[in-house]
């Protein structure tokens, strides 16, 4: 019987992993285009936004729906905390910014660090009642509550600005500070999925009666996780909303929160690594697709750019990948260096016969 690779050789082999991912951002930072640089922050919070939102969905089994309700709390509070004072008082026309968030301005870590506590204390307070429901009930009540949230923004003038939404958001969002969270968001949910504390999760994702009757605290697990996943979406909305530098309202509808379930369900929902690959092909390929939405030939012919279009083409081979593939990219399977060395020493072999 062959024996799994030793510490020390996972150790080693997972530092060079991220060094090399380190170097190729600092060289990418250097020399790619701003519009690259963009991307790459995307896919790095979009992976902040996927793997917090596994952790509900796929690894506990809440099937929540609103992800995109903590992702506003985030980036309006480390908006609020950031922007000069100067600055406040100009975008606060109609309404004036309440004490004392019109006196305050601190640096970027806290406030995201700050955006991520407030929006796991949201994820408590809805967690409490809400996890007391199951199924479609749990489903439609998170929804709901998310909904409440950018309703409430969009008319709590003295704090969110209202419709008129925060602007000059100071660009502080990078390639380090991004992909430096999504680093620490993956370890920590990683981490915790192998722990014991992780397999007593995912007994109650596959029968929640099973894991209560085997001792299992199955109110207090679930509530861990889904504030957990708020504090993390909390902090991918702080990068969000100083990368794109505008915020309002309309920026965290429920459609945000089912972009976010989509690139799970892509990767494999109950994945971490499914959550990884399918925010980063989620991204590239909305990237990608972007040209359908402007005219373009295909031979002698001319086709009208049609705006929305890239959503549908995606839509569509999501569609098919659902009905073919329902499992995801990964399933529930991770990536690991045993799979890794396995294929290398599988491809060893077949050189050498």
């Amino acid at each position: 019987m062959r024996k799994g690779l030793s510490f020390r050789v996972k150790f080693i082999s997972t530092f060079v992993l991220i060094c090399l991912i380190a170097f190729l951002l600092f060289f990418a930072n250097r020399i790619a285009s701003e519009y690259v640089i963009l991307i790459l922050n995307l896919i790095a919070i979009n992976i902040i936004f996927s793997t917090s939102l596994t952790l509900i969905n796929g690894i506990t089994g809440i099937f929540s729906l609103g992800h995109a309700g903590f992702i506003a709390i985030g980036a309006y509070v480390s908006t609020l905390l950031t922007l000069p004072v100067e600055q406040k008082e100009m975008t606060f026309l109609i309404k004036p910014l309440i004490y004392p968030l019109n006196q305050i301005q601190i640096s970027f870590l806290p406030a995201t660090i700050i955006a991520g506590l407030v929006a796991a204390g949201f994820g408590y307070v809805v967690a409490a009642p809400s996890l007391r429901l199951i199924g479609d009930y749990l489903a439609i009540a998170t929804l709901g509550l998310g909904e409440t949230i950018r309703i409430v923004a969009n008319n709590a003038w003295s704090i969110t600005n209202g419709a008129l939404g925060l602007k000059a958001i100071p660009p502080y969002t990078n390639i380090y500070w991004s992909w430096g969270w999504a680093f620490i968001t993956v370890l920590i949910i990683a981490s915790l999925v192998k722990s014991s504390y992780g397999r007593a999760l995912k007994a109650i994702r596959e029968d929640p009666i099973a894991a209560k009757a085997m001792g299992i605290n199955v109110f207090s697990h679930q509530v861990m996780s889904f504030v957990l996943g708020s504090f993390f979406a909390g902090v991918g909305g702080s990068l969000w909303a100083h990368l794109i530098t505008t915020i309002d309202p309309k920026s965290f509808t429920f459609t945000k929160t089912f972009e976010i379930l989509i690139m799970a369900v892509l990767g494999g929902l109950g994945s971490i690594s499914g959550a990884i690959i399918g925010a980063a092909v989620y991204t590239v390929g909305l990237e990608f697709l972007r040209f359908l939405e402007s005219p373009f030939k295909i031979g002698p012919i001319l086709f009208p750019g049609i705006p929305g279009m890239r959503m549908v083409v995606l839509s569509a081979l999501l569609i098919i990948l659902m009905l073919f593939w329902q499992r995801g990219i990964m399933g529930r399977e991770e990536l690991s260096w045993e799979k890794f060395y396995g294929i290398f020493r599988c491809f060893r072999r077949g050189g050498k016969s």
